[in-house]
């Protein structure tokens, strides 16, 4: 699928080494964007980049390390302009899911749910689109949120929070970056197929295929497209929303207990 607007444009996405930040890269190069690809794992990293890279026209660049840490996140900002000289869109895709009784949490763990989920989306998107300001040519940012901050799902209250957060992110930023041309969106996904729902699901297509009125889960497919879309010029009229892409889960809310 071509969408407008892409081409030569450059993007920044962080926890892109698989899943659905791999699938967002691999479109955005398919349009003939230049994409600064990140991910925790440096392995992961190169291996995800020297791929895509030899695909597609666009042009891949590696950059690893902790999308929640702020020196981290500092340094692929310069690197991004470095070698590219500007920043048109910014995808903060890395998250992290923990599940854990809400009187046991611990804090450790509840720092390392926040750090990543939210300190690395919120300073990502002050510190790029502060670039994008100064260019003065507009910019498009989608933050990932989730269908576990819309409804609640049992054991993870702070996922869920982290989630819920960024889309109202998403709309308190309309505020600052509307007259700057900037717009702000954020998709929430539901069941989706990838590697790290399959490891901690073997059946995860199966088990959550049934609670979906289509019988389907998603793929990382379903959510780059999305994704695509609020980046191009199509979406050049829509700011400060959440769209969901969940099969409609949260219509009906069926959780896997139900179908004991």
């Amino acid at each position: 699928m071509i969408y407008t607007g892409i081409k030569d444009k450059v993007a920044i996405i962080t926890g892109a080494g698989t899943g659905i930040g791999f699938a967002i890269a691999s479109l955005l190069l398919e349009n003939g964007a230049n994409v600064v690809l990140n991910d925790l794992d440096n392995e992961v990293t190169e291996k995800a980049t020297k791929t895509l890279d030899a695909k597609y026209s666009g042009h891949c660049l590696p950059f690893s390390g902790d999308a929640g840490n702020i020196e981290v996140i500092d340094g692929l900002v310069r690197y991004t302009l470095e070698h590219f000289g500007r920043i048109d869109f910014v995808v903060p895709n890395a998250g992290i899911t923990l599940f854990g009784d809400f009187f046991e949490f611990s804090p450790q763990d509840f720092q390392k749910v926040v750090n990543l989920n939210l300190q690395g989306a919120f300073f990502l998107v002050q510190k790029a689109s502060a670039i994008m300001k100064d260019q003065g040519s507009g910019g498009r940012i989608v933050l990932m949120s989730s269908i576990t901050g819309i409804k609640s799902y049992p054991s993870l209250s702070v996922y869920a929070m982290t989630k819920a957060a960024l889309r109202m992110l998403a709309r308190s930023l309309v505020l600052v970056l509307g007259e700057h041309q900037i717009t702000i969106n954020a998709i929430a996904p539901g069941a989706t197929l990838t590697e790290r729902t399959a490891l901690e699901e073997p059946d995860y297509a199966g088990a959550w295929g049934k609670l979906l009125p289509g019988g389907n889960v998603g793929k990382p497919e379903d959510i780059a497209n999305t994704c695509l879309f609020l980046l191009s010029e199509g979406a050049a009229h829509i700011s400060g929303q959440t769209l969901v892409v969940d099969g409609g889960w949260t219509v009906i809310g069926r959780y896997p207990g139900d179908l004991d």
